[in-house]
């Protein structure tokens, strides 16, 4: 292989055994190559570094180390990554170090402020140069937009994701990981990011789309979740087991999302005429949940907002069309 300008070396430094094209070049721990492209054909694909080692830094990268890819690990307090290190990874000095020692770092911390505070370390800036950032750290997607920016103005490339799932959901066929980015970066990380979990879903090359959707799927969660919480106050005031609605409810749950599927396709339409639910019957159901609570004693601060949303709903004069149309109170 050889073309003008170029050349061919074949070495062994800290990090193993490598390629390298490009301008003649040392490659040490502080990667010394005139070429971006070099690094990514001198690096393995079965090399990633991981930085962050909280439940979810570390069950990422114990997958990496069961699929046996040689992973670099770093973390503030460095005792974290004492069990990983025993599992045969390689504890990094510095953030920089690990950044460093493979083509791709992977990002999994508590908030931006924190990842901000990693990337402003010292050399971890001019260590990116020619890599590749998967941030999974949860952000808004104005942080998103910011961390892209940040990769690009230092040479690298970057991926934003979403992870919706807990540490030891982590690894499962339908773990799903949102993604968002350039696309040559995404099909490039797709191995990894399949490493783990099988519910990748690539949301395009706007790096805030991952954030947005992680934000769009956390309200129905949370919306859910209140609802819940108001039915179990129910089951307790009518004295029957919690944990028995609790399966109900868990049995009900497909359905329910396939309509809301359906909801969104409606929206997504812009046709509200009725096909599976008109809006009057909510109308009526809401102010019976709200009833039942006031006669009940318990707290009525859910059914009532839902309640008054469903009314002025019925107000506007959306009581005959399809209940998706509660999204024009909205905009």
């Amino acid at each position: 292989m050889s073309r003008s300008n170029t050349c061919v070396s074949v070495s062994t430094s800290l990090y193993g055994r490598y390629l390298t094209v490009g301008k003649w070049n040392s490659y040490d721990a502080g990667v010394n190559t005139t070429c971006k492209t070099c690094i990514g054909i001198a690096m393995s694909n079965k090399e990633v570094s991981v930085l962050g080692l909280g439940s979810m830094g570390i069950a990422i990268a114990r997958l990496y180390l069961d699929q046996g890819y040689t992973v670099t690990v770093w973390n503030r307090t460095a005792e974290k990554a004492d069990a990983l290190v025993a599992k045969g990874a390689v504890r990094a000095r510095s953030a920089a170090e690990a950044v460093r020692a493979a083509r791709t770092a992977v990002m999994c911390v508590y908030d931006y402020r924190a990842a901000e505070a990693i990337l402003a370390m010292d050399g971890v800036a001019a260590a990116m140069d020619g890599r590749l950032l998967v941030q999974l750290t949860t952000g808004s997607p104005r942080d998103a937009l910011a961390a892209e920016a940040w990769a690009h103005r230092h040479g690298a490339s970057h991926l934003e994701g979403a992870i919706q799932a807990a540490p030891d959901q982590m690894g499962q066929p339908d773990t799903p990981i949102l993604m968002s980015g350039a696309q040559a970066a995404f099909r490039e990380a797709e191995p990894l990011l399949k490493a783990l979990g099988g519910g990748i879903v690539y949301l395009g090359e706007k790096a805030s789309a991952a954030a947005a959707m992680d934000l769009a799927t956390l309200s129905t969660i949370y919306g859910t979740l209140l609802g819940f919480m108001h039915g179990a106050r129910i089951a307790e005031h009518e004295g029957f087991d919690v944990a028995e609605y609790g399966r109900v409810v868990a049995g009900i749950m497909p359905t329910f999302a396939a309509f809301l599927q359906h909801e969104g396709a409606v929206i997504q339409s812009g046709d509200f005429t009725v096909s599976q639910s008109p809006m009057r019957i909510s109308v009526e159901a809401t102010q019976r949940i709200l009833q039942t609570a006031q006669e009940a004693g318990i707290s009525t601060e859910f059914p009532a907002f839902a309640a008054g949303f469903f009314k002025r709903a019925d107000a506007a004069g959306l009581g005959g069309e399809e209940i998706a149309a509660l999204i024009k109170l909205l905009r």
